[in-house]
């Protein structure tokens, strides 16, 4: 499977800002896309923002207007700015890509282990 590191969470605010960065790795020939989830104590895992191969996007609801999904292609890394972050953003942010390896005919999901981000004051 591709390979998944995701940096940048930490101890916010509530109204501040962070930037969580995925940087994917592994022979990967392509990417059709890439996203963020995040699974907070107790609830199931939902999904966040999400950016295709063409540069698509969707978020929750939740995060409309708050949360920016951004990608570098040459890089195959994938960012979610984070602003206006609020107690219920407190989470574990994973990330994924659907992506197809070389010499791999199927494209296949693969998740990054995960980076808390808390929102307390």
């Amino acid at each position: 499977q591709v390979q998944l590191v995701e940096s940048g969470g930490g101890l916010v605010q509530p109204g501040g800002s962070l930037r969580l960065s995925c940087a994917a790795s592994g022979s990967i020939a392509a990417i059709r896309s890439m996203g963020w989830y995040r699974q907070a104590p107790g609830k199931q895992r939902e999904l966040v923002a999400s950016i295709t191969s063409g540069g698509s996007t969707s978020y929750a609801d939740s995060v409309k207007g708050r949360f920016t999904i951004s990608r570098d292609s040459a890089e195959n890394t994938v960012y979610l700015q984070m602003g206006s972050l609020k107690q219920e953003d407190t989470a574990v942010y994973y990330c994924n890509t659907v992506a197809r390896k070389f010499y791999e005919y199927d494209y296949k999901s693969s998740w990054g282990k995960g980076t808390l981000v808390t929102v307390s004051s």
